[in-house]
C-alpha cells in the first residue's frame, strides 16, 4: 500500500474532514475552514489543523489579498481523499496554486460563503446542512444529445441541499440551484441562464423503452429545485440596481415566469441568514421573503 493511501488514516479525524471540504469546494480561506469545522474554537485551532495538512503534503495555500490564505488540496491530497469510503462522490478537479490565487477564486469563495450561511443556519435551528451540503458546477442538458448545441446545457454554480426538521419531527428536504452574480457578466447573459433553467424544467427526454416520467431532472430531484440568485462583491447601491434590472428583464420574459426564482444580496445572507426576509420574488417584488418563499412577520426597511 502506498503512503498516499494511508494519509487520511494517519491524520486526526478533523483534519480528514477538512480535506473532504477542500476536495469538494476546491478553494477555502482560513476563515471559511474555521466557520465550517471549528466555529466554537479559537481561530488558531483551525490554523493548526491546516498547518498539519500542509506539513503532511496533502494541502497547501496560495496568498490572497493582505494576509488571506487560500487553501487547496495537492495532488497527494486529492488522491488520499479518493481512498475514503465516506466521500460522497467523485468531484476531482485538481487546483494549482496559480488557479487558487487566480481570477476565479473570488467567485468560488463567494459561492462557499453562500453555503456557509446555510450551514450556520442549520446549526442554529437544529437542521441538517453540513460542510458538504453544497456541490459546485452541477450540469444538466436541456435538449436531447442528438439535437444538442452550444448553450443547451445549464451549469448551476452550485446545488444546495438543506434538510429542515419541523416541530412535528417530520423532515423537509429542500434543494436549490445557486447562481452567484458578481456583476462580471452582462445582465442579459445572466437572464439568458434563467431561460436555460426554464428549458431544463420543461425538458423530458424521449428514451425508447424507458419511463420518461423518471428521466431528465426527475432522475435526480423529487421536485424541480428553485433558483437562488445571490448578488455580491459590489457596493450595496450598485447591487440593488442590478437586482432591480434583473427583475425587470425577468418580468418581461414570459418563458421564465413559471421558474421559482428568488434574488438576494450575499451581505444580507451572511449577516441575517437564509430564514430572514431578505429575498425578492420577481413576480411579487413588493414583499421580502425567506429563502423558502415564505413571508415573515417583519418588514424589511
Amino acid at each position: 500500500m502506498s503512503t498516499e493511501t494511508v494519509v487520511p488514516h494517519a491524520l486526526p479525524a478533523l483534519a480528514t474532514e477538512v480535506m473532504e471540504s477542500l476536495y469538494q469546494h476546491r478553494v477555502l480561506s482560513t476563515l471559511q475552514v474555521h466557520e465550517l469545522h471549528t466555529p466554537n474554537a479559537h481561530k488558531s485551532f483551525s490554523r493548526r489543523v491546516l498547518g498539519t495538512l500542509r506539513d503532511a503534503g496533502v494541502a497547501d495555500y496560495a496568498p490572497g489579498a493582505g494576509r488571506l490564505k487560500l487553501w487547496f488540496l495537492t495532488k497527494r491530497g486529492n488522491d488520499a481523499v479518493e481512498t475514503l469510503g465516506t466521500r460522497a462522490e467523485h468531484r476531482r478537479k485538481q487546483v494549482s496554486a496559480e488557479q487558487a490565487a487566480g481570477p476565479l477564486r473570488m467567485h468560488t469563495l463567494a459561492v462557499n460563503d453562500v453555503g456557509i450561511a446555510f450551514v450556520n443556519a442549520a446549526r442554529a435551528r437544529g437542521d441538517e446542512c453540513g460542510p458538504l451540503g453544497w456541490r459546485h458546477e452541477i450540469a444538466h442538458p436541456t435538449t436531447s444529445k442528438r439535437n444538442r448545441r452550444s448553450g443547451d446545457i445549464v451549469i448551476a454554480d452550485a446545488l444546495l441541499t438543506y434538510t429542515q426538521q419541523h416541530p412535528d419531527r417530520t423532515l423537509g428536504v429542500h434543494q436549490r440551484f445557486i447562481e452567484l452574480d458578481r456583476a462580471t457578466i452582462p445582465l442579459q447573459a445572466l437572464c439568458e441562464k434563467f431561460d436555460r433553467y426554464a428549458r431544463l424544467k420543461d425538458y423530458t427526454p424521449e428514451e425508447p423503452g424507458k419511463d420518461t416520467r423518471s428521466s431528465g431532472w426527475r432522475a435526480y430531484y423529487p421536485t424541480f429545485p428553485g433558483v437562488l440568485v445571490i448578488f455580491a462583491h459590489r457596493d450595496r447601491k450598485s447591487l440593488q440596481r442590478r437586482m432591480q434590472n434583473t427583475i425587470a428583464l425577468h418580468q418581461a420574459n414570459s418563458h421564465t415566469r413559471d421558474l421559482v426564482l428568488l434574488l438576494g444580496l450575499l451581505d444580507d445572507l451572511s449577516e441575517h441568514g437564509p430564514f430572514a426576509p431578505i429575498f425578492i420574488n420577481p413576480q411579487n417584488p413588493e414583499r421580502y421573503l425567506d429563502w423558502l418563499g415564505k413571508p415573515q412577520p417583519e418588514t424589511k426597511q
